[in-house]
This record gives C-alpha cells, sequence and structure tokens, in this order.
C-alpha cells in the first residue's frame, strides 16, 4: 500500500499493511534550510520543495502549514489589518478597529527558536473583549477551492492533505489575543460575558465549518492546541466541547473524517473527544514529555478512537539518545497489537535542530515493526 492508502484505511477503519508514517516537517524544513516562513502570509501554490523532501524520504506529509484555501471577510464597520514593523525587529502586528474601540496583537521573530513569539496580547479588559467579539463574529467566507487540488496533485500517493478552519473561541483568546493567564481570569471574573463572546465567535466558525463541509478534502482538522492542564476536562465541558461537539456533528454530516489537535497533556482530553464523536487526535505527545504512556493513551481513547503521533519532540534532538527515541517508537507501535487505529507521528512537529537520520530511521523503524 501506498502511504496515502495506508492513511486512508485508518481513516476508514480498516487494517492497513503498515501503521502509517507521516509527519508535520514544516518547522524542521524552514530552519534547516533557512528559509524564512512569514505568519502574516498564505501559500497559495503548494510548498514543492517541502513536499518533495518527503516524498523522497518516504515520509508521508498531511499538514499545509499556511495552504489558503478560502478567503475570509469582515463586517463593514471593522477594519482590519495586519502590517510589518521593522523599528526593533521583525513583529507582525495584527490589528481590529470597530465602532466600540480597537485592539492590536504583536508576534516578534526570534532567530534563536526560528518562530514568531508572542510580544504583545491584544486583549486585557472587558472593552476589549467586546472589540474582540464584534469584529471575530462578523467574519464570513468564500471558497477557493481551486488552491486545493495542486496540493493533492504535488503530493501525490506521499500522503493525505488536511484542510484547518483554525482555531474556535477559546483557541483564539488562549493562544492569540489573551493568553492563558487572562483567559483563566476573565472566565471567573467575567463569565457572563465571556459566555457571549465565545458563543458569538462560535457562531462565525460555524459558518466556516458549514463551509469545509463542503470542500473537497478528506480529512479535516480542528483544534485549539488542546492541552489538559490548561483546558482540564472540566473547562472543556463548558467552554469548547459545545463547539466541537456541534462542528463534528456537521462534518460528518458532510462526509469527513475529523482529526483534533491534542499537543499537550492528554488525560481527560483524549476521552472527551472520542465521547464526541471525533476520529482522530493528532500530535499525541505520550511520556515523557506527555502525561501518559502510549499504553495509556491506547486505554482512554478506546478501541475505535485514531491516535496519530507518538514520539515526544525532545527525543527527535542531539542530545536525546537514539536508545530513547527507538523505544519510545517501538512502545508507540506495540499499541497497534491492540488497535490498529494507529498513526505514527511526532509529538506535534519534528523541531527545529532535531536529526534528520532520526526521520529516516523512523521511517525504518515503522516498516520493521510497524506490520499488521
Amino acid at each position: 500500500m501506498t502511504l496515502r492508502e495506508r492513511i486512508l484505511a485508518v481513516y476508514a477503519g480498516e487494517t492497513p499493511d503498515v501503521v502509517p508514517y507521516m509527519l508535520d516537517l514544516s518547522h524542521w524544513f524552514y530552519h534547516k534550510h533557512h528559509m524564512p516562513w512569514d505568519l502574516s502570509r498564505s501559500y497559495l501554490t503548494p510548498e514543492r520543495e517541502l513536499i518533495d523532501y518527503h516524498r523522497r524520504t518516504g515520509v508521508g506529509f498531511y499538514v499545509p502549514n499556511l495552504g489558503s484555501f478560502y478567503e475570509a471577510t469582515y463586517g463593514d464597520d471593522v477594519k482590519a489589518s495586519c502590517t510589518r514593523d521593522e523599528s526593533d525587529g521583525v513583529e507582525i502586528v495584527w490589528r481590529y478597529e470597530t465602532p466600540a474601540g480597537s485592539i492590536e496583537r504583536r508576534r516578534k521573530w526570534s532567530e534563536e527558536t526560528y518562530s514568531w513569539h508572542i510580544s504583545h496580547w491584544g486583549v486585557s479588559t472587558e472593552q476589549d473583549l467586546r472589540v474582540l467579539a464584534h469584529a471575530l463574529g462578523s467574519l464570513q467566507f468564500r471558497p477557493i477551492w481551486e488552491r486545493y487540488q495542486p496540493w493533492v496533485d504535488c503530493v501525490g500517493e506521499c500522503g493525505v492533505v488536511y484542510m484547518s478552519p483554525g482555531y474556535s473561541a477559546m483557541g483564539y483568546l488562549l493562544n492569540y489575543w489573551m493568553g492563558i493567564e487572562r483567559t483563566l481570569y476573565a472566565a471567573v471574573d467575567w463569565p457572563d460575558l465571556l459566555h457571549d463572546v465565545v458563543d458569538g465567535i462560535n457562531e462565525a466558525c460555524l459558518r466556516l465549518t458549514d463551509m469545509l463541509a463542503q470542500a473537497p478534502a478528506e480529512i479535516i482538522i480542528l483544534g485549539d492546541n488542546f492541552s489538559s492542564d490548561v483546558q482540564s476536562p472540566r473547562f472543556f465541558a463548558e467552554w469548547s466541547r459545545p463547539f466541537y461537539a456541534e462542528a463534528i456533528r456537521r462534518l460528518h454530516k458532510g462526509g469527513k473524517h475529523v482529526a483534533v489537535h491534542i499537543d499537550g497533556h492528554l488525560r481527560g482530553l483524549l476521552r472527551a473527544f472520542a465521547e464526541i464523536g471525533a476520529d482522530c487526535a493528532d500530535a499525541v505527545t505520550p511520556a515523557p514529555m506527555g502525561d501518559l504512556t502510549a499504553a495509556e493513551c491506547r486505554d482512554e481513547a478506546g478501541p475505535d478512537f485514531i491516535l496519530s503521533g507518538g514520539v515526544p519532540p525532545n527525543l527527535w534532538l542531539p542530545e536525546a539518545r537514539e536508545e530513547a527515541f527507538r523505544e519510545s517508537l517501538r512502545q508507540w507501535l506495540d499499541t497497534a497489537k491492540r488497535s490498529p487505529r494507529l498513526i505514527a507521528n511526532a509529538g506535534d512537529q519534528v523541531p527545529p535542530g532535531a536529526l534528520e537520520d532520526r526521520i529516516l530511521l523512523a521511517r525504518d523503524l515503522v516498516e520493521q515493526y510497524g506490520r499488521l
């Protein structure tokens, strides 16, 4: 079977000949080849160099990180801008101007980590929240599906091309506009306002969900960079579960498979997403960085929920012993004896500075120990 056939077989509830092996290599690849990447723009055509690397090395492709397959527009009374500020390093500035006021957030380039870190959160007051709700709640969407097929053609049998709507309301707050601490305080101090904000933004997110239910992609990936030490099962039940249950229902009605990006602590969240019908947990990171072993991940997920992940980010780096890397992957592949609903992947992305030899080693180990 090809890599594409293996991945789709797992999603179809079938047993492939070998556990599929796929990775998000984008961040690692940009760093290795000193390629700039800019969060202020999208890729309108396939990332051919990155995809060609996947094909040459026999690594499945699945995430078009900056791919653009639809257009988002704001209400007439919202002025949205994205600019670069190079007065003190390089920062990207996102700004909303509305009748209720203005907010902006900033991310600054770090050459050391080869990433854009948050340099300024945009929301800190109740009025800021209202501005954000007004701006994001006004979003409307238009498909540009003709950009999708060239990615599929470029990837070919080397993998699949997931499609993503981005964050839900809580994801926007935690990861873009407020941060963890301010958002958690707001949930305690301004619960009624925060519920109104979350519900309003999620209405717009569901408009996008309805559109993606008609998209040409087989698999839609959702997620707010979930971690159960941030969104505990109790917090998730109140603030995120209603949206995700409805989004998954609508996507399934449209014939789509649904993956959810859970790249932090897992306890309680694997079960929660399995219960609301998600098909796959993506970026699953077991111990030692995660809070569950590979076997415990399967215990919590049950036999039918796809687990995609396996090797924690730190084990791809030079300072980690190769034997620890091998053992981590073997433990992950061992769970296929209990359920073939498994994909060999990294716990989130393969990090910058990872050893290329380990990307190839993992491919060979999967072929050796992942036969079903």
